[in-house]
């Protein structure tokens, strides 16, 4: 099941998601593919005017105790902000008895969360299926 927040703008045509990524929005979609298990995907740049919104609903979906998975396959530049917002999101799992894991298959992803030894804080994976597919293991990106 496919679900499109309400506060996400279309992904083609006209308000596409490259012009978005240029006004300053995060453009995501929400699946849950099983129960317990959602995954967000984002795409375009998660920066300081986009890590917020990013934020919000991350830390809300993690409230509801399902597994989330955060598929930025999609993402273009990742920046502190964004970092930040993994992070935070990581410490929030646990404290909530929940799982997190990160799907990061690009440079612009992968690159930032090695140089700053994150890929080593929290669950990444190289796809969706390895990261819904995993047992609560670590990381399988380098």
């Amino acid at each position: 099941m496919t679900v499109q927040d309400p506060n996400v703008v279309a992904t083609s045509g006209a308000g596409s998601a490259s012009e978005n990524a240029r006004t300053g929005q995060v453009v995501r979609s929400v699946e849950s593919p099983a129960d317990g298990v959602t995954v967000v995907a984002a795409t375009g740049e998660i920066d300081m005017l986009t890590a917020p919104e990013l934020r919000a609903d991350v830390l809300s979906r993690l409230d509801d105790g399902s597994t989330l998975v955060l598929d930025l396959s999609g993402v273009s530049f990742l920046g502190s902000a964004g970092l930040a917002v993994l992070v935070e999101a990581s410490q929030h799992a646990k404290r909530r008895g929940t799982a997190f894991r990160v799907v990061a298959v690009k440079r612009a992803v992968i690159r930032p969360l090695a140089a700053t030894g994150l890929g080593e804080v929290f669950s990444v994976y190289g796809s969706v299926a390895e990261a819904l597919a995993a047992d609560g293991g670590g990381s399988s990106v380098g």
